[in-house]
């Protein structure tokens, strides 16, 4: 049955209301995705890692002048900052005192949200890596960093926040 235009209009403010909404509260809480994979071929680990766009500008801008926003560069001014962001936050080591070297590879921007590619070489006998990963932990309490790693057929899934920044990676 057809409705009148001023029903149609009406449940369209509603539901753009509702996604609004849920949008805000989707973001209430501080939360990063890594999803991490042993390549054996390549001897490499090969990871991407969400991070919300309001969060990075955050993290980006602090000790800065003014505000960063990542719509406002381009790839080449951004592509520096984010790999430092990346070596600062997130390091992998094979053994104590040896940090593996991480190369952005790509990024990929969604609605509120990056997904930051990159990559770390493995030394050739490493059956796991120990993680630091604390993106974001010094700027929010309640940062959440998730890790989820696929390596040799198995999958683990692993909790980084404050006090719990480093874990050990086992395949």
């Amino acid at each position: 049955m057809p409705c009148s235009p001023y029903i149609r209009r009406t449940l369209l403010v509603a539901g753009l209301l509702l996604v609004g909404q849920l949008a805000a509260w989707a973001h209430a809480y501080h939360a990063s995705i890594m999803e991490l994979r042993f390549n054996p071929e390549k001897q490499r680990l090969e990871m991407a890692l969400k991070i919300f766009i309001d969060d990075l500008e955050k993290e980006l801008s602090v000790g800065k002048p003014t505000p960063i926003r990542t719509d406002q560069l381009a790839r080449t001014q951004l592509d520096p900052l984010l790999t430092d962001l990346l070596r600062r936050s997130v390091q992998l080591s094979p053994r104590p005192g040896a940090v593996l070297p991480l190369t952005l590879v790509g990024l990929q921007k969604e609605k509120d949200s990056y997904w930051l590619y990159f990559t770390a070489p493995l030394p050739a006998s490493a059956t796991g890596v120990t993680l630091r990963h604390k993106l974001l932990l010094d700027l929010f309490p309640d940062q959440m960093n998730i890790v989820n790693l696929e390596a040799k057929g198995q999958k683990q899934s692993l909790l980084f926040r404050d006090g719990e920044e480093q874990q050990q990676l086992k395949w």
